[in-house]
């Protein structure tokens, strides 16, 4: 899978999440933009994790501030698996 199709998918699994309808673009923040709560960051981690069959750690989740970040995240994941 390549990062256009891993953002393809990570689009689709943060919209039931984007209650405000906010544009997502690589330097969407979750904190800030989408005003994610740390509910809805597990929540929606965790749909990420059963998708993809890989393993965020609660490390790499602090790092991952904006939208770009998380894609190629996911993405490294995926090709070194």
């Amino acid at each position: 899978m390549d990062r256009a199709q891993t953002d393809q998918t990570i689009r689709s699994l943060i919209e039931p999440f984007n209650k405000k309808g906010i544009e997502i673009a690589d330097s969407t923040t979750f904190a800030g933009d989408l005003e994610f709560d740390s509910l809805t960051v597990m929540d929606f981690v965790a749909a990420i994790e059963d998708e993809f069959d890989v393993i965020i750690s609660m490390n790499q989740q602090a790092e991952i501030e904006t939208y770009g970040q998380l894609v190629d995240a996911v993405h490294k994941m995926q090709a070194d698996a």
